[in-house]
């Protein structure tokens, strides 16, 4: 039966990329929206990002944010306000020209970024070194018009939470940009069970207008790598820009120091890409929708439908976010179901199991099948949990850092990313080089790490120098 069933899916060893559109579209995570490069997130989709967007929030609100909402239609003359900014979005911009039926004085972008009308709004709030820090974030929508499309990873709309703060100092931004880098990367490895690579990107891969960018890459299982957080130090560039200039103690007007950090809805997507297997989705405990399903077995027999229902009613009690299935299908038709669906914990309530006062149940990560006491069932489910996210996050990271090589010269670089893996090469910052990776091998330098190079001269060019040691992958 099950053998069956996973026939749906694309083989995860040789369809890669078939089998992710596969996976989302048939455990119902998404389907596609009636405009080419949309996404409509159906309810099993969208309560993971729920269940990440409350996490997050409570780590956003406990280090002192504050949510606010913006418009999503911005003037295109605001856009137009910082010149590097706009050539970097121009190409992604949906422009809006005609409303109620008449052609607008001024044109209207629909959001790919809100620094312009957030910038906007902040200089007139910001006036004295009272008014700072500011410290805002929201959870929005955004539009960027993308010519290749694939659920969750890279789509014309898609749903995320964008920061955007105002300091006095230069200090006190690079702080922000840096603490939220470490809480999106512990939030990754905490909550996903997904470990990560996390520093700065290079002048070519920054964001566009910012002074600095910072990214979080995650390996997904067909080595590549995925771009799951950034933050930006932004300086001074837009608030010279938008004119956010505060009067500060020594009565000196001085402009505003600014950060911004954001992940999105590709979470969702490195989740499924990070921790999947062969029978569809594993999703990490503290993100799935329903954390354990309760299967009777046999539910017409006597006593088999009331057990189940205590059970899920108790694990329920506890916290767990349960479901009884009692529908109308087979037992089997069942566990594989939620099994493609990734559920953490299945539980299977039959006549034997409670002669025997115990239930059988099946862990997603490993596909074991046990049994534990109905007694304390609740207490053990719980502890279950935690066990399957730690689980998870260890075998993630071995699987990471077993494709993570150290790339000498240009042909191990390319021998390493053909074994779909990661390569740590040291490199002195040339954007020449850049481009030369690029251009022969269709990867890129992902993050700098904060380690001492391996070898005294650039893995590219053999040039000594000012080395740093990078992340090169091929990358979504």
């Amino acid at each position: 039966m099950a053998k069956e069933f996973v026939k749906e899916i694309a083989d995860i060893d040789t369809q890669f990329t078939r089998w992710y559109t596969d996976v989302v579209i048939k455990t119902q995570l998404v389907d596609y929206g009636p405009i080419k490069g949309t996404m409509v997130i159906r309810p099993y989709g969208y309560a993971i990002w729920e269940n990440i967007q409350k996490q997050l929030d409570e780590r956003f609100k406990a280090t002192g944010h504050q949510n606010a909402y913006f418009p999503m239609l911005i003037p295109q003359s605001l856009l137009n306000k910082e010149a590097e900014h706009v050539e970097g979005f121009a190409p992604e911009v949906a422009v809006v020209n005609v409303a109620g039926g008449e052609q607008l004085a001024e044109p209207c972008v629909i959001r790919p970024t809100s620094e312009t009308i957030i910038c906007s709004m902040y200089s007139k709030w910001i006036n004295s070194y009272r008014d700072l820090p500011l410290k805002l974030n929201q959870w929005a929508n955004v539009v960027r018009w993308e010519k290749t499309t694939r659920p969750f990873l890279r789509t014309s709309e898609f749903l995320w939470q964008e920061g955007h703060t105002a300091h006095a100092t230069r200090e006190e931004a690079l702080k922000e940009t840096m603490d939220m880098l470490y809480l999106y990367r512990d939030f990754a490895r905490d909550v996903l069970a997904m470990p990560t690579f996390i520093g700065q990107k290079s002048e070519k891969e920054k964001f566009a207008g910012a002074e600095a960018t910072f990214g979080m890459e995650a390996m997904m299982l067909d080595g590549k790598s995925l771009q799951a957080g950034t933050t930006h130090h932004f300086g001074q560039k837009f608030s010279k820009a938008y004119d956010i200039q505060f009067l500060d103690k020594d009565n000196v007007k001085k402009y505003v120091w600014q950060s911004s950090w954001g992940v999105s809805t590709r979470l969702i997507g490195a989740i499924i890409m990070a921790h999947g297997d062969q029978r569809g989705l594993v999703l990490p405990p503290k993100i799935a929708p329903v954390q354990a399903v309760v299967i009777p077995v046999a539910a017409h027999k006597q006593g088999v439908a009331e057990k189940a229902r205590e059970i899920a009613a108790a694990l329920s009690a506890a916290g767990i976010r349960t479901q009884l299935d009692e529908r109308d299908q087979s037992p089997g038709w069942k566990f594989n179901e939620w099994e493609m669906k990734g559920v953490p914990l299945r539980i299977e309530v039959g006549p034997r199991d409670i002669e025997r006062g115990e239930v059988t149940y099946s862990r997603r990560d490993t596909c074991e099948k046990l049994s534990a006491p109905i007694e304390g069932l609740d207490k053990a489910a719980l502890a279950l949990l935690e066990d399957i996210h730690e689980s998870m996050y260890r075998k993630s990271l071995a699987f990471r850092d077993s494709h993570v090589k150290l790339a000498h010269n240009m042909q191990e670089l390319g021998e390493i990313l053909d074994a779909k893996c990661f390569a740590k090469v040291v490199w002195d910052k040339d954007p020449a080089c850049e481009a030369l990776i690029k251009e022969k091998f269709q990867a890129t330098v992902r993050v700098m790490l904060d380690e001492p190079p391996f070898q005294n001269t650039c893995t590219c060019c053999g040039k000594e120098g000012d080395l740093t040691v990078a992340i090169v992958a091929r990358a979504y």
